[in-house]
Order: C-alpha cells, then structure tokens, then sequence
C-alpha cells in the first residue's frame, strides 16, 4: 500500500504562489496532528501567521500532492542565517496518509535539499509520544536525543556532489512539469 499511495502524489516545492495551498492543508490538521506538527495545540490564526513567516522567510517549503491538493509537508528553515549551515526540519502530515511512506520520502527530498545548499546539521524537534517522526527519523540516520522534554533528531546530510545536485534538479523539473502537466484525476471504477 505506502508505495502506491506515494506514487499517486508528487513531491515538489511549494511555491509562495501557493501558499494557500499550504494553509489549507495545515488548516485541515485535527488537534492532535497539529500538537505533533506544532508541539501544542495552536489556533487558525496562528497557522495563517505561521504561513505567512513561513513564505516570507528563506525556509524552504515541500509539499506532497495528489491531485492538486497538499496532504504532507516539510519545512526546512535555516537557523541563524542562510551561511550558518545548521536548518529545522518540521513535518506534517494528515491523518489519513500516516504510515504510508511520505514522511520518509519528505525528509530525503529535504535532506537532499539540505545537502546541497551546505547545510550540514539539521535538527528535528517532536514530541516525546511522536514515535512515528522518531521512526522516520532514524530511517535517515538521525541521532534521537533528549532535551527539556522533546526528542530532538540530529542528522548530518554528507556534503553534496555533482549527483545529489544533479538529482535535484531533475526531482524540480519534474515537479515543475507535474504544475504544467497535471494528471487528471482518478475516476473511481463503477
């Protein structure tokens, strides 16, 4: 099943044209996902606010689409400056796509992103109880620490090479083809 589901989507980046897109899909997290995402329980308007810092930073948004529509996102926001070659990872996905693989296919799209621009530690901070981000987590190679009540996750991305740009670029083209070419949606079978 996670590999079918994850092939019915697309990851690409999220433009701030698209922000809204964004938005909605944070928006239509339940309280629990959006503790998880969060490490509380936030309100609509702090998600809006939160949008808005987001695109109007220097963080890096990637979004899991299926026809049209975010259903998965990762953040990756550089700490204390573009050159400083530390970032912040954060994640979200909606309940109905958990365990299907996209976190795991998010955080090596935004290592890879990572990699590439010389980050060279980004740090992952979740809830104690977040044994699903721990999971994805370790699946690339994150150290899992404890500090002041959350686990944080400490990856170090190798430095990049002429491949690792190589496929960024072709994983942008085609996530740009994907705006231009849209597949039309999936009719159900009567």
């Amino acid at each position: 099943m996670p590999t079918t589901m994850l092939k019915e989507g697309v990851i690409r980046r999220v433009s701030g044209a698209e922000r809204q897109v964004f938005r909605d899909h944070l928006l239509r997290l339940p309280p629990l996902s959006r503790r998880s995402r969060f490490g509380g329980g936030v309100s609509d308007l702090f998600i809006e606010q939160h949008v808005e810092r987001l695109f109007s930073g220097d963080a890096t948004v990637y979004g899991w689409f299926v026809d049209g529509v975010i259903h998965a996102g990762a953040e990756l926001h550089p700490v204390g400056g573009p050159l400083k070659g530390t970032a912040e990872v954060a994640f979200s996905v909606e309940d109905g796509y958990q365990d299907t693989g996209v976190g795991t296919a998010l955080l090596g799209r935004v290592m890879r992103a990572a990699r590439n621009r010389g980050i060279n530690r980004l740090i992952m901070t979740c809830l104690p109880e977040n044994a699903r981000m721990q999971r994805v987590a370790k699946k690339h190679g994150a150290r899992l620490e404890w500090h002041e009540g959350d686990v944080l996750g400490m990856i170090n991305p190798p430095v990049p090479t002429p491949l690792s740009m190589w496929r960024e670029a072709v994983d942008e083209g085609e996530g740009f083809l994907s705006v231009l070419f849209p597949q039309p949606p999936k009719v159900a079978a009567e």
